[in-house]
């Protein structure tokens, strides 16, 4: 990983990095700073020591050159040139030769050499007329500082040396002065200076990452540890609050947020599952779809019709789910609500074949409805869609036979009016016979034969009513088929007089059996009745037959009605087509509930229509003694 990203990544780093960043910066400041001290102290030096030196040889020099003590002249340069600060000491005549020096070997030598401007160790012309510093080496390339004082004449020095204007220099003072010492002096009180401030530094750099660590580095570890629980979804995570200070402060509102974060997401999983909960209790499926196809929402009642767990469902798009294509339906064969609903903007209705995750197929009916709703800050169509499984719609509840039942109300109480009539009237005339002694017991006993009778014809006829109202049971019986036709017939006599329509019967002379459940068949008699009659306007008959041929048994319904037409006849059984001669709505449930009580049982119906002539459905069951005797 690059140095700067991996520093970058870490507070406590940049701290490291930046402290000795500054330390190094300061340090170098600090040696500059020294550099130029340790300069301007040399020269401050050199130019001290040369000037005291100085007087002190001219004061010297002035007063042996006045008493003319040439000796006592030689002493003083030989003692001065002993000192440690100084390593030569020289006099120079006006012309440049030396005539006193501590290093006796230079006496006589000259000095200013004007035709060697190169030479280092020499002096030229202009040095011998001024006072001057010169920083420079000696024959051993050791540094030297070398102070030039002129001895000017005086009116005292005249006698010896000339008038003034002529001789204005007696001689030169030369004093080379030894600058390791200085140079050893200064460098030990710069680095002593300088160590000094090092240790200063590091000592507050330590001090500075010790504070910082403590009391910003560490708490910003746990705030950051805190804010990751909080990211991988545990809502439980706090962080210790450990001072009042702006990051414990800082720590405080952390937790506060988290507390108030831990209360919305329960709120919400709360909603959530409440939603879920409602949408959960709807009977028919639901489910929500996004312009992507793919579903965000579904219900229990979706997921069962499928035969799928929710995980495979939410998420996945609707085609894949519920018909098992991996791209979108063909909208030339199959009308999608999500494309019809794009292009209208209102809800439709629409029957589609979903496939279950076992591979067989059902019908169902969609109702979808557009849903504008905002999400990520954007306005998004989606489409709910409700789910109504038509093989649960034509299954014949309990509710929808007593509805039956209460359309073949009339003809029960007109069925039991009679009988109930002929025993009230049985009833007087006994009590007629009781008043009067002389009447003949027959007579008695053939009106009381006729109560007895009369009552029997009521029981009956409630037991066809509570035969044809019971609940299928979960085991077939033996079902008589020509039973079920007379009683179920009976019922609805008095509709058939009242449309002007007449019922025969023509039935097999034995008894034709299935088995089924005797409620059920009973249903499909009521039904192919009722079609009959909603196809027969102004009068006709109905002819119903029953024969055993073979292993089958059939029940055949004929009507003299308008008949139905060939385009119509493919999409008879289907729910909710309904398509009545006498121009009433119908439920368009009746021909599929019949179809699905015969298929449970092994058998079909068959259709044959002539419009303008007649209809005839023919109902094929299994001859139950066919399949005993086998």
């Amino acid at each position: 990983m690059p140095a700067k990203p991996w520093i970058a990544n870490s507070l406590h780093r940049k701290f490291v990095a930046a402290s000795v960043s500054g330390l190094l910066a300061v340090s170098l400041l600090f040696l500059l700073v020294f550099i130029g001290l340790y300069h301007a102290q040399i020269e401050e030096e050199r130019t001290r020591s040369a000037s005291e030196v100085n007087q002190l040889l001219q004061a010297a020099l002035e007063n042996a050159m006045l008493k003319r003590d040439l000796d006592g002249l030689r002493q003083i340069v030989d003692r001065l040139g002993n000192q440690d600060m100084i390593r030569l000491v020289m006099i120079l005549n006006p012309d440049g030769v030396v005539r006193f020096s501590s290093d006796r070997q230079r006496i006589g030598t000259r000095l200013a050499k004007p035709e060697d401007p190169g030479c280092t160790t020499c002096l030229q012309p202009e040095d011998l007329s001024r006072e001057t510093v010169l920083n420079t080496v000696d024959e051993s390339r050791r540094n030297i500082l070398r102070s030039i004082h002129p001895v000017r004449n005086k009116a005292a020095c005249q006698q010896c040396h000339g008038p003034v204007e002529t001789h204005p220099i007696n001689g030169v003072l030369v004093v080379d002065h030894e600058t390791e010492t200085i140079r050893a002096r200064v460098l030990h009180s710069t680095r002593l200076l300088m160590g000094s401030g090092a240790v200063v530094v590091l000592l507050a750099v330590v001090g500075g990452w010790w504070f910082i660590r403590r009391s910003v580095l560490a708490p910003v570890a746990r705030l950051v540890a805190g804010v990751e629980g909080l990211a991988s979804g545990r809502l439980e995570t706090r962080v210790t609050v450990t001072g009042q200070d702006e990051i414990g402060q800082l720590a405080t509102v952390f937790n506060r947020m988290a507390d108030n974060l831990a209360r919305s997401m329960t709120v919400v999983k709360e909603k959530e599952a409440l939603l879920q909960s409602v949408i959960d209790a709807v009977p028919d499926g639901i489910r929500v779809i996004g312009r992507d196809f793919k579903i965000l929402q579904a219900n229990k009642t979706y997921c069962q019709q499928l035969g799928h767990p929710a995980v495979e469902v939410i998420g996945v798009a609707c085609h894949r789910s519920s018909h098992h294509r991996e791209t979108p339906c063909p909208i030339t064969l199959i009308t999608c609500p999500l494309i019809e609903i794009e292009k209208t903007g209102n809800p439709v209705k629409v029957i589609q074949q979903f496939t279950r995750r076992d591979g067989s197929s059902y019908y169902v009916e969609i109702y979808g409805a557009p849903l504008q709703v905002r999400i990520d800050g954007q306005d998004q169509l989606l489409i709910v869609e409700s789910i109504r499984d038509l093989a649960k719609q034509v299954e014949y509840s309990h509710e929808q036979k007593l509805a039956t039942l209460g359309q073949l109300a009339a003809g029960v109480a007109h069925e039991i009016r009679n009988p109930l009539a002929s025993i009230r009237i049985a009833l007087d005339a006994l009590f007629k016979i009781r008043d009067e002694e002389h009447q003949k017991d027959e007579t008695l006993y053939e009106y009381l034969h006729l109560v007895n009778r009369q009552m029997d014809k009521c029981i009956d006829i409630t037991e066809r009513l509570l035969r044809l109202s019971a609940l299928p049971g979960h085991s077939p019986e033996l079902v008589s088929v020509n039973r079920a036709i007379e009683e179920t017939t009976s019922l609805m006599r008095l509709e058939a007089s009242q449309r002007n329509i007449s019922i025969a019967l023509f039935l097999e002379s034995i008894d034709a059996r299935v088995m089924a459940a005797d409620s059920e068949i009973r249903i499909v008699i009521i039904n192919m009745v009722q079609n009959a009659f909603h196809a027969i306007l102004d009068g006709g008959s109905i002819t119903i037959t029953s024969r055993v041929n073979g292993e089958r048994v059939e029940m055949e319904f004929e009507d003299t009605g308008t008949g139905i037409r060939p385009d119509y006849l493919p999409y008879i059984f289907d729910p909710f087509f309904s398509r009545r001669a006498d121009s009433a709505q119908g439920t368009g449930l009746g021909l599929s509930i019949c179809r699905a009580i015969v298929e449970h049982w092994g058998g079909s119906i068959e259709v044959f229509s002539r419009l303008g002539e007649g209809t005839r459905f023919t109902v094929l069951l299994p001859n139950a003694d066919t399949s005993i005797f086998e």
